[in-house]
């Protein structure tokens, strides 16, 4: 079976009659498929993935999770497409942080529940399916039938990964797209430092900071609780043999303008923010560096 990429999957998604590979939800008539990379908006290579993507299934909602990840930090993109699993319609989620593309590494489709996840075998998705409720089917993408004719070894987002997640939505299944393979055997990273030292003493990464410059950090609410403090409460952040006071509040209005405040954010993470100002030009580190966080002594 030979298959172009205009126009395929028309007349099942028009008729309603979507073969159910992975979900009832594969029956909605605008089913969904979402999009996160490291690509950015330049060059034209995001509108590439929604032309191909509109081509082969014209009725799919295509949906801009995130494409401003650092370039080729696999374990933000993992982290962040982590985060988004609760709020994911089912469907087919693609992730493109692809640093080894044209390598030896392998491109996988995997299924966890009622949601299938799409990109390369280098641990972007494995969390996300943790979080799904555990990988239940993987396959290697290994059949180029299903791949964009013409296929360019730099950019398997718009070649290979959105084409077969397009396919996935309205006429084949994880079996016809790829061969089955042991979802244990799929690449894991390490996760981020997070521990309690000591009481009321925390080590943690800087994960990310975002555009407003909040600095967050891998320590999650439990890790938080372990340090015994409450609202108002001072607290000391320790890096490279540096300090920062601040205070723990439960929103940036809980200090005063231009003031250090440490908080659990919307992802549930501790973060240092700055009311009206930037956290980032106080803490001068960089994802991965590690910060303690204690309760002054």
């Amino acid at each position: 079976m030979e298959h172009q990429v205009v126009g395929e999957g028309v007349a099942l998604l028009d008729g309603g009659r979507a073969p159910v590979h992975f979900g009832d939800a594969m029956t909605d008539p605008a089913p969904c498929l979402t999009l996160l990379t490291d690509f950015g908006y330049e060059a034209g290579f995001v509108g590439a993935l929604h032309l191909v993507a509109c081509s082969i299934a014209p009725r799919a909602r295509v949906i801009d999770l995130d494409h401003t990840i650092p370039r080729g930090d696999v374990r933000l993109g993992a982290l962040r497409l982590e985060r988004a699993v609760r709020l994911l319609p089912p469907g087919v989620h693609v992730g493109v942080v692809d640093p080894g593309v044209g390598s030896a590494r392998r491109p996988l489709a995997l299924r966890a529940g009622r949601l299938v996840f799409v990109g390369p075998d280098n641990g972007l998705l494995v969390w996300a399916g943790d979080a799904a409720g555990g990988i239940e089917e993987a396959v290697v993408l290994d059949d180029e039938r299903w791949f964009l004719e013409g296929r360019a070894r730099t950019f398997d987002g718009r070649d290979v990964f959105v084409p077969v997640a397009a396919h996935l939505l309205s006429d084949a299944s994880l079996e016809e797209v790829g061969t089955r393979c042991d979802p244990a055997g799929l690449v894991r990273l390490e996760r981020p430092v997070a521990r309690l030292v000591e009481d009321g003493v925390i080590e943690a990464e800087v994960v990310q900071i975002d555009g407003f410059g909040n600095v967050q950090l891998s320590a999650g609410r439990r890790l938080v609780d372990g340090l015994g403090a409450r609202p108002g409460d001072p607290l000391v952040v320790e890096w490279a043999g540096r300090r920062l006071h601040a205070v723990f509040g439960g929103a940036f209005a809980d200090v005063g303008a231009g003031e250090a405040v440490l908080l659990v954010d919307s992802d549930g993470c501790l973060a240092l923010s700055v009311n009206g100002g930037r956290a980032d030009a106080l803490l001068d580190a960089r994802p991965a560096s590690l910060v303690t966080v204690a309760r002054p002594r």
